[in-house]
C-alpha cells in the first residue's frame, strides 16, 4: 500500500506549506512569496521535465542544488537555504517517516565582511540643498512643485528615521502622526516600532506634502503616492535617489539604504549608544547594528591621533 508521503509531489507540498506559513505561522506575504520563489527554483532543478516526489529528494540533490546557487550573493544564497530548510522541516513535521535530506548535508556559510556605503555630512547636505532648490524652482508649475515637495518629504523621512525603503513605501496615513511627531513603522517580519520625528525641517517637509498631495484622506490610504495618486513604488524611490546623487556629483553607489547607513553612522559619531540605534533601526540583533562601529574607523584614527592621553604625558 502506498503511503501519503510516496504520493506527495513538490507542487502539492508547496501549496500545503504556504497555507501553513500564512494561517498557522502568520508570516507576512513578502516572506511567503520569497519562500515560494526559492522552493519553486529548487523543485525545478530536481524535476528535469517531470514532477518530483518529495520522498525522492536525496542528499545528492541537496548538494547539487547548493552548487547551483553558489554563484549568488551571500545574502541571497542564505535566504534560499533558509527557505528550503523551512520547507523540509515542515515535511518532517507532516510525515513522520520523511528522511530530511538537508540534515545529511553540512552547510557552513561565512558572510564576507563588507562595510556599508555611507555618505559624509557634506554629501548628505548637498542632496538636501538640491531638494530645497527643486521645491523653490517648481513653484511655477503645480505638478512639478508637488513632485518636488513629495521628493523632499521622502528623503527627509528616509534620513530622519533611518527606515527601510519598503517600510517607507508601505506607510499609511494612520502611521504618520504629524501632530505628535511620531511614525509607526511595520518592519521585517511584521515587527512594529515607533520612531520620533523630532527635526522641525522633517516635520515641515511632511506637512507640506500633506497639503499639496491629491490622495485619499482615509486612514488606510498610502501616505506617499505617485503622480497618478497610486502608491509610490520602491523602484521609483531608488531611481530618485540615484538621480539626486548623480546631480550632486556623488560618485558613491548611493541607494535608499545608504541613507539608513549614513543615519546610523552619523548618530554613532555623535556618541549615541549602539543599543538606542538598534531600537530606532528595528534590528532584531545587536550584531547587525555593530557593523556601523567599524565604519567609524576614520573617526577612530582621528580621536586616537589627536586626543590620546599618552600624547599629554
Amino acid at each position: 500500500m502506498i503511503n501519503a508521503l510516496e504520493q506527495t509531489t513538490m507542487t502539492s507540498a508547496l501549496d500545503d506549506f504556504k497555507r501553513h506559513c500564512r494561517f498557522e505561522r502568520k508570516l507576512d506575504e513578502k516572506t511567503i512569496s520569497a519562500y515560494q520563489c526559492d522552493i519553486v527554483q529548487f523543485a525545478s532543478l530536481l524535476a528535469n521535465g517531470s514532477e518530483t516526489l518529495v520522498a525522492n529528494v536525496k542528499r545528492d540533490d541537496i548538494q547539487c542544488w547548493l552548487e547551483n546557487i553558489s554563484a549568488y550573493k551571500f545574502r541571497t544564497m542564505k535566504r534560499k537555504i533558509a527557505s528550503v530548510n523551512a520547507f523540509m522541516r515542515y515535511m518532517e513535521w507532516v510525515f513522520e517517516d520523511f528522511d530530511n535530506p538537508v540534515r545529511r548535508v553540512r552547510i557552513k556559510l561565512k558572510e564576507p565582511k563588507r562595510l556599508p556605503v555611507v555618505m559624509t555630512k557634506a554629501e548628505t547636505g548637498r542632496i538636501f540643498a538640491l531638494l530645497n532648490e527643486n521645491v523653490q524652482s517648481g513653484k511655477g508649475s503645480t505638478q512639478s512643485h508637488k513632485l518636488a515637495v513629495r521628493n523632499r518629504a521622502v528623503f527627509e523621512l528616509l534620513f530622519g528615521t533611518g527606515m527601510r525603503i519598503g517600510e517607507l513605501c508601505g506607510l499609511r496615513n494612520c502611521d504618520v502622526d504629524l501632530e505628535h511627531g511620531l511614525v509607526h513603522i511595520i518592519g521585517k517580519g511584521n515587527k512594529e516600532r515607533i520612531v520620533d520625528v523630532c527635526m522641525p525641517v522633517t516635520l515641515t517637509a511632511l506637512q507640506e506634502w500633506v497639503q499639496v498631495r491629491k490622495t485619499s484622506a482615509d486612514s488606510s490610504a498610502l501616505f506617499f503616492t505617485n503622480r497618478l495618486g497610486r502608491g509610490l513604488s520602491p523602484q521609483i524611490v531608488r531611481l530618485l535617489v540615484h538621480q539626486m546623487a548623480k546631480e550632486c556629483n556623488i560618485v558613491k553607489n548611493v541607494t535608499p539604504h545608504t541613507f539608513r547607513h549614513t543615519f546610523a553612522t552619523l548618530l554613532l559619531e555623535e556618541n549615541v549608544d549602539v543599543f538606542t540605534i538598534q531600537h530606532i533601526l528595528g534590528h532584531s540583533s545587536i550584531s547587525t547594528t555593530q557593523i556601523y562601529m567599524h565604519v567609524n574607523s576614520v573617526r577612530q584614527r582621528d580621536v586616537l591621533t589627536n586626543h590620546h592621553p599618552r600624547s599629554r604625558m
